[in-house]
């Protein structure tokens, strides 16, 4: 049976930012209007995977992550291919609603048993204080379809922030690298989920928030 909708992280965030929003995106298909996206980012996560890749072969860490002691990485490349996947990643079906909860994932490291979900991030600019807090519902929501799969994990996981440093007399760039530790909490990701569930099971849209910029763009040219 097909499920009636498909939520991921970057929807549920947006649920977080505007429930009005989220609502007529996933029941009415209308979507906010789209933003340029640079390219760049895409190309870095392809190579980043590949460089991670060939370093799992080899059963070692990459330099970046030369802090980490007791740690692997997932060596599973055939589920980790699904997990990576757009079209399919890490999926949970909430059976009562028939609402698939999907998200694909950068990495995995492992430790004993225990799975830690590794996230890449690429930014133009080196990392403030509270950056990683903007990707704290993205880890709570992997470590639950993690946790619903039946795999044992840490309640932490990590991002890995490459940034650009300078670039050399021949022309090749230097990224810093910055890994930032995040304490995660399933349970919250569970009840984003709920949340999202009730709000697509009603019949009219739910309220905007105040502050959502494009409601009031739409309220205004009615």
């Amino acid at each position: 049976m097909k499920p009636t909708y498909k939520v991921s992280p970057s929807s549920l965030n947006l649920m977080l930012e505007c429930p009005r929003c989220f609502w007529l995106q996933l029941v009415k298909k209308e979507r906010r209007p789209p933003t340029p996206f640079p390219s760049l980012p895409s190309g870095m996560d392809k190579v980043l995977k590949e460089h991670f890749d060939r370093f799992m072969e080899k059963n070692k860490l990459p330099p970046e992550l030369n802090e980490l002691k007791g740690y692997k990485l997932f060596n599973d490349k055939e589920l980790l291919k699904v997990w990576r996947s757009n079209f399919k990643g890490l999926q949970y079906l909430d059976k009562k609603s028939n609402i698939l909860l999907r998200g694909a994932i950068d990495n995995i490291l492992t430790r004993g048993k225990k799975l830690i979900v590794l996230d890449y991030k690429t930014r133009g600019y080196p990392l403030k204080e509270d950056t990683h807090e903007h990707y704290i519902n993205q880890m709570n929501l992997y470590n639950f379809l993690l946790r619903k799969n039946n795999y044992q994990t840490e309640d932490y996981t990590y991002l890995l922030f490459y940034y650009p440093n300078s670039v050399t007399k021949t022309g090749e760039v230097i990224f810093d690298t910055k890994l930032i530790k995040i304490k995660t909490d399933p349970k919250r990701g569970e009840n984003v989920f709920k949340k999202a569930i009730k709000i697509l099971q009603v019949e009219n849209p739910p309220k905007a928030n105040k502050e959502c910029k494009f409601c009031k763009y739409k309220n205004e040219n009615l």
